[in-house]
């Protein structure tokens, strides 16, 4: 890092995302009921700030569950707000927590005999935005040696910690926008985590049913598969009372067909049932229906500019 990137870095304007980091570091030497307590209150507080996020995700129950209540969408986008907050205090946890502290936390692993057993083949380790996702990443990590898939984040103290920390727990961290190494990757034999459940909008995607609504869906996992070789294995990870429970499913057989569309349904519908272990801890303030067939407007409300 160059001198002048290292004032920049350091300078007033991130004193605040160094502030945030450095309590997030103090709260996770806390045990973990009480981190978890602190999490829930963090994402309460933060419900209360966030209207537009709130309004998002009422937006998305309304489509996803027609038969729901008011007060049951009150209570599901309740619990997941406080989900989200417990997700961050999980981020802390992937990162600084000895792999002692993290392994008891983890009460038991389903389909631990999905997990491949040579390199012999790539492997594309599917999963989706759930509030755990950081932490799921140091689990199948302690397992599976892989690299990360990510978003670049804006702020480069947030960017800096991000690369920091997934490079200690994986094999490397790869931009979602870098086609090249998540190829070059799967072709020398190794794992790459990849969660493509967010709303896609650009050339490579189809729409795909969610909970029975038209979602823009991204189609890289079959055409990374097709053209690597890769086997695809699906993992999720789900907080429950005293800890975690890993969820790795069979590596999806007769993946890729011939059918592009037929396989990215096929992973929306496998998205979709692990949203019935926990719906609370699925990220339901993302817009994942922003992008509408045939170039209709989005369900959501316009974003405020100025």
């Amino acid at each position: 890092m160059s001198q002048s990137n290292t004032q920049s870095f350091y300078s007033p304007r991130y004193w605040p995302s160094w502030l945030a980091i450095g309590l997030l570091r103090l709260a996770v030497l806390l045990p973990w009921p009480l981190l978890m307590a602190i999490g829930g209150g963090i994402g309460r507080l933060i419900k209360l700030f966030s209207k537009r996020r709130v309004k998002i995700a009422d937006i998305n129950l309304q489509l996803c569950y027609p038969q729901m209540s008011t007060a049951e969408r009150t209570r599901l986008i309740n619990d997941n707000f406080a989900a989200m907050g417990k997700g961050l205090m999980e981020v802390g946890m992937g990162w600084w927590w000895p792999h002692d502290r993290v392994e008891k936390r983890l009460l038991g692993i389903e389909g631990e005999q999905n997990l491949p057993a040579d390199n012999e083949r790539g492997t594309i380790f599917l999963t989706a935005h759930f509030s755990s996702l950081e932490l799921s990443g140091r689990y199948l990590g302690h397992r599976c040696a892989s690299h990360a898939m990510y978003r670049p984040n804006e702020n480069p103290v947030i960017q800096e910690m991000f690369e920091r920390h997934r490079t200690r727990h994986t094999l490397g961290i790869i931009a979602r926008d870098d086609v090249r190494a998540m190829i070059r990757a799967l072709k020398a034999g190794e794992g790459v985590w990849f969660a493509p459940d967010q709303n896609y909008a650009h050339k490579g995607k189809v729409f795909a049913s969610f909970m029975g609504v038209p979602a823009a869906t991204h189609t890289a996992t079959s055409r990374f598969a097709k053209s690597t070789g890769a086997r695809v294995v699906p993992f999720v990870l789900i907080r429950e009372t005293g800890g975690y429970r890993l969820r790795i499913e069979p590596a999806l057989e007769g993946f890729p067909s011939n059918d592009v569309q037929q396989d990215t349904q096929r992973i929306n519908d496998l998205y979709a049932e692990w949203v019935k272990l926990a719906p609370e801890q699925y990220n339901w303030i993302h817009r994942r229906f922003k992008t509408q067939p045939d170039g209709n407007p989005p369900p959501y409300p316009m974003k405020r500019r100025g």
